[in-house]
C-alpha cells in the first residue's frame, strides 16, 4: 500500500509571507506620510489595477445584485476603518495602532449580542475582560483619570469597529462569490469612495516624493494585493479558526518592524497591554469558531 501524502506546507508559507506583507502595512503609511485618506486610496487603487487581470483570467464573473449591494457596503465600512486607521497611524506609533485596530473579533462579538440577539458563552466574557484590561495598560491610567486622550489612539480603536461591520456585510456574500471576484469588486468600489472623498476634502494626488510614492507602491503591491491574496489563499486550504488567530501576530510583526525602519521603541506597556489584548481577542476567537 502507497503511503498517505503529506500535507503540503504551501498554505503555512502563504499564511506566513501574507502575516508579512500585511506587517508593512503601518510601516508604509507612516513612510508615506500622506493623509489617510490619500494613502487607502493608493492602497486600493494599486492592488485594483493587479487584481483586474487575475479577474479578466477567471472569467469576468459579475456577482449576483444582491451581493454586488453587499460588497459595496462592506466596501463602503471598510474603507472607512483603513481611512481611519492610516489617519490614527499619522497621531500614534505604528505598534499601538495596529494593535488597537485589530480588535474586529471583540466588536463583532458586541454587535451579535446587541444587533443580532445572539447568546455569547462566558469564554466571550473573559476574552472582552482581558482586553479591557489591556486596553487600560496599553491607553494608560493617567490618560483616564484626565480625559486626555491620544486621538490616533482612539481612531485605531474605532477603526476595528468598522472592520467588524465590514465582516458582517460581507459574511455571505463571501460564501457565494470567489475571492478574486470579490477581493476585485471591493477595492473597485473602495477606490471610487475614497476618489470623491479625497476631491471633497481637497486633498492632492500627486506632487510626491519618490519616497512616498515607493511606500505608496509598496502599501498597494505588498500590503493589500500580496498580503491578502496569500491570506485568502490560506484560508481555502487552512482552518479558519488557526488563521484568524495566527492573523493577530500582524501585531507583533508590526512592532518589531517598526524599530528599525521607523526607529519606534516599544515601551512596557505596549508589551503588557498588547499581551492582554492579543490573549483576550485569541479567547473571543477560540469561542467564535467553537
Amino acid at each position: 500500500m502507497s503511503s498517505p501524502a503529506k500535507p503540503s506546507l504551501l498554505p503555512y508559507f502563504a499564511l506566513a509571507f501574507g502575516i508579512l506583507c500585511i506587517g508593512f502595512s503601518a510601516i508604509f503609511v507612516k513612510l508615506a506620510n500622506v493623509p489617510g485618506s490619500v494613502s487607502t486610496f493608493y492602497r486600493v487603487f494599486i492592488a485594483l489595477l493587479l487584481l483586474v487581470p487575475f479577474w479578466i483570467y477567471k472569467g469576468m464573473k459579475v456577482p449576483a445584485k444582491r451581493d454586488l449591494w453587499l460588497i459595496f457596503i462592506g466596501a463602503a465600512f471598510f474603507a472607512f476603518d483603513l481611512f481611519l486607521w492610516n489617519t490614527s497611524l499619522l497621531l500614534t506609533s505604528a505598534a499601538t495602532a495596529t494593535l488597537l485596530a485589530n480588535n474586529a473579533p471583540i466588536w463583532v462579538g458586541l454587535i451579535s449580542l446587541v444587533v443580532l440577539r445572539e447568546k455569547l458563552n462566558a469564554k466571550f466574557w473573559y476574552g472582552l475582560l482581558l482586553a479591557v484590561i489591556g486596553l487600560n495598560v496599553l491607553i494608560g491610567i493617567q490618560a483616564w483619570r484626565t480625559l486626555n486622550f491620544n486621538h490616533g489612539d482612539m481612531l485605531a480603536l474605532i477603526a476595528g469597529f468598522f472592520y467588524a461591520v465590514y465582516l458582517l456585510f460581507t459574511l455571505d456574500s463571501r460564501k457565494r462569490v470567489d475571492t478574486i471576484t470579490f477581493m476585485t469588486f471591493s477595492v473597485l468600489f473602495m477606490a471610487i469612495l475614497l476618489f470623491f472623498a479625497n476631491l471633497f476634502m481637497e486633498n492632492p494626488f500627486t506632487g510626491f516624493s519618490t519616497k512616498t510614492w515607493t511606500s505608496l507602491i509598496g502599501l498597494g503591491v505588498i500590503a493589500h494585493f500580496g498580503g491578502w491574496v496569500t491570506i485568502n489563499y490560506a484560508l481555502g486550504h487552512l482552518k479558519v479558526e488557526n488563521v484568524s488567530v495566527t492573523l493577530l501576530s500582524q501585531s507583533i510583526v508590526t512592532a518589531l518592524l517598526a524599530i528599525p525602519l521607523l526607529g519606534e521603541a516599544v515601551t512596557t506597556n505596549q508589551i503588557l497591554g498588547g499581551l492582554l489584548i492579543l490573549g483576550g481577542i485569541y479567547v473571543v476567537n477560540r469561542r467564535r469558531h467553537r
